[in-house]
């Protein structure tokens, strides 16, 4: 589907509930995948995936870049990714401000330094990729639970980088809150900080609270009340930009997750003036 910009509450697509959404596609204003999931599957798969994305505005929110990383880029990925983008007229291609592998992949997302050497490496691994895909790259930050020998905080760090790399933010709420309770830092005034020119859209997701109190970013869970407040203070600051609600693990049936995607429809609708749409801060994205 050609669309030129994304807005409104958007769904990850997961193959645990594929099959029911091409029975009755739901209401919900943008799609995201991950394209290490689906680029190359052919048969039925493929077929469904089609189907499935073909008229919805489709982004994607990538796993393997390793921006973070001392491994050379995956070239042979990222012109995958270009090929993809394309086929599917994708509009925007997010990744994780985060390592994830030294000559292997790790399977997991690993926190970046933040120190001015690290700011300076993985921008320039951003701006390599930007330039070959010929558009922005949106990182997203994400949830961490040590940060050895930081010369900056995680904000800092986040504004440098994007200020260096010239590329746009993905706000993943959820990893606000959860980094805010594990490191004592006050999740409205990290908010605060962000560059709002950057924004491109937000993530909100549940979490696995451990009996030791430590807060763990699962994607398994339903959002939490206090979650839904923080993106409610984001809508208040930025505007009611486009939200995307993932789920990965326990999944349940479609009709709940899209009852959590339309009460983030619902809260764009009580702060959609908090932005005019002509001050729009990137052309792919629009407050609802």
């Amino acid at each position: 589907m050609s669309s030129s910009r994304i807005h409104g509450a958007g769904l990850g697509l997961r193959r645990g509930f594929l099959g029911e959404f091409l029975r009755q596609p739901p209401p919900v204003d943008f799609l995201e995948v991950a394209p290490e999931n689906w680029i190359g599957l052919g048969g039925g798969w493929g077929k469904q995936f089609r189907q499935a994305v073909a008229d919805y505005p489709l982004v994607l929110h990538g796993l393997s870049l390793n921006l973070g990383g001392f491994a050379p880029l995956d070239w042979a990925f990222i012109k995958r990714v270009k090929t993809f983008m394309r086929e599917h007229d994708v509009l925007l291609y997010s990744e994780h401000l985060s390592a994830c592998g030294d000559h292997g992949l790790l399977y997991d997302l690993m926190p970046i330094p933040f120190t001015e050497e690290a700011v300076q490496l993985t921008a320039q691994r951003i701006g390599e990729v930007q330039d070959y895909l010929g558009t922005r790259l949106v990182i997203e930050n994400i949830s961490y639970y040590a940060a050895p020998g930081a010369q900056l905080s995680e904000a800092e760090f986040i504004r440098q980088v994007l200020e260096e790399a010239d590329c746009s933010l993905l706000l993943d709420i959820n990893n606000i809150f959860v980094n805010a309770h594990n490191h004592g830092y006050d999740a409205a005034a990290f908010l605060a900080q962000m560059p709002a020119e950057r924004l491109a859209y937000f993530h909100l997701a549940g979490h696995y609270n451990e009996p030791d109190g430590l807060i763990i970013d699962t994607h398994g869970a339903p959002v939490i009340d206090p979650v839904w407040q923080l993106l409610e203070s984001a809508y208040a600051r930025f505007g009611s930009l486009p939200t995307l609600l993932e789920r990965d693990f326990n999944l349940p049936p479609l009709p709940e997750l899209l009852g959590e995607v339309q009460q983030i429809a619902s809260i764009q609708r009580t702060y959609a003036t908090a932005t005019p749409a002509s001050e729009c801060p990137n052309a792919l994205v629009c407050a609802a």
